[in-house]
């Protein structure tokens, strides 16, 4: 397994901090997340004080306040990364108290092992393509963008203007009348959306959807060869999905945080959307990525309003992992609240010379 290839890496912690990082998105809102990092001593031919480097995106900002005052539990000493990985299991990483979404564990945990990772490469003077025998490639990645409230091409227009041949990920919403659906395929060629993302799947979010099975039937057929992600399957709209080729191109996100996930799907998937930090752990995240591709699963990365180092770490995992797939990995200048210019091109050249896991 993948997971095999970093296990044992050596892990030294001499100290820890955090640093509460905001700014304000192109979905209306303002993200807040932390930068984890994590010090120890260099060895031969390595820098003498390595830092390794995650992100915890939690979405609640009052839990990047609670930890900026409590700092995380004890991290120091002397590991390999799966004795690492076992001594969290120990740990509470939210000692303020519980958080409100329990998959907010997992994101904190993800940024502490992505760090823990970057640190133990750097120690080992080595990288993650090294590791794992993947060589990095071009990522090829998508725009996603919400359309507003009401919904407008405004911001379709301006991207293409700035990108041409730039490829999205759309999120449709019931207010998407056959009207604007046109406007959309006028404005973008609609080979170019490559994901819609229904949001079905999510429950007690901002972003719940509920199912609509008419506006199902308008997206599949305005866009018949987007990936279709995370569908409610209702009484309504289930029978949308009996056609076999409509199930090969769903495919579902909010619901995987594990493996064990993918095994509960109603349907083997054709598509998943890899979003690491739903995982927390390495182990995880690196077993479900080798059960996809031995049962040709087809993956794309997904992110989550990385402010820091998290969005190059999607970026590397994409680059060795799926870079042929319509990764909703953008670089962070496409998630500003304006459409800005020097905006970078797909594909995504990977770095010439890696070093830990940093995509720069």
């Amino acid at each position: 397994m993948e997971y095999d290839r970093i296990a044992d890496l050596a892990l030294e912690v001499e100290s820890v901090s955090t640093e509460r990082t905001a700014r304000e998105t192109s979905s209306d809102f303002t993200r807040v997340t932390t930068r984890i990092s994590l010090v120890g001593p260099g060895r031969e031919s390595v820098d003498d004080r390595p830092t390794g480097i995650g992100e915890d995106v939690t979405y609640d900002a009052d839990e990047h306040d609670a930890l900026a005052e409590t700092g995380l539990p004890d991290l120091t000493g002397a590991y390999d990364l799966e004795s690492f990985s076992a001594h969290l299991d120990d740990l509470d990483l939210f000692p303020a108290g519980e958080p409100d979404r329990e998959v907010f564990r997992n994101y904190r945990r993800w940024g502490v092992e992505s760090a823990a990772l970057d640190l133990a490469l750097r120690q080992a003077g080595t990288d993650l393509s090294s590791r794992l025998e993947r060589s990095l490639e071009p990522v090829r990645f998508v725009a996603s963008t919400r359309l507003g409230d009401p919904p407008t091409v405004e911001r379709l227009e301006a991207l293409c203007e700035r990108v041409p041949g730039l490829e999205f990920k759309l999120d449709p919403t019931p207010s998407w009348d056959a009207e604007l659906i046109e406007e959309i395929r006028e404005t973008v060629d609609p080979s170019a959306v490559r994901i819609l993302d229904l949001k079905g799947q999510y429950e007690g979010t901002d972003v719940d959807v509920p199912a609509d099975p008419d506006l199902y039937e308008r997206v599949l057929e305005a866009f018949p060869e987007a990936v279709l992600e995370d569908p409610a399957l209702t009484s309504a709209t289930e029978p949308l999905f009996d056609d076999p080729s409509i199930r090969e191109r769903t495919s579902w996100d909010a619901p995987i945080h594990g493996l064990e996930d993918v095994e509960a799907l109603p349907w083997e998937p054709g598509w998943l959307n890899i979003k690491p930090s739903r995982f927390g752990s390495l182990e995880s995240l690196l077993e479900t990525i080798a059960y996809c591709d031995e049962r040709g699963i087809r993956l794309y990365g997904g992110g989550q309003f990385e402010l820091d180092v998290g969005r190059g770490q999607l970026q590397l995992l994409a680059s060795l992992c799926y870079p042929d797939g319509p990764n909703d990995v953008a670089p962070r200048g496409y998630n500003d609240p304006d459409v800005g210019s020097g905006l970078p091109a797909s594909p995504l050249e990977p770095p010439a010379d890696p070093v830990g896991f940093r995509w720069r």
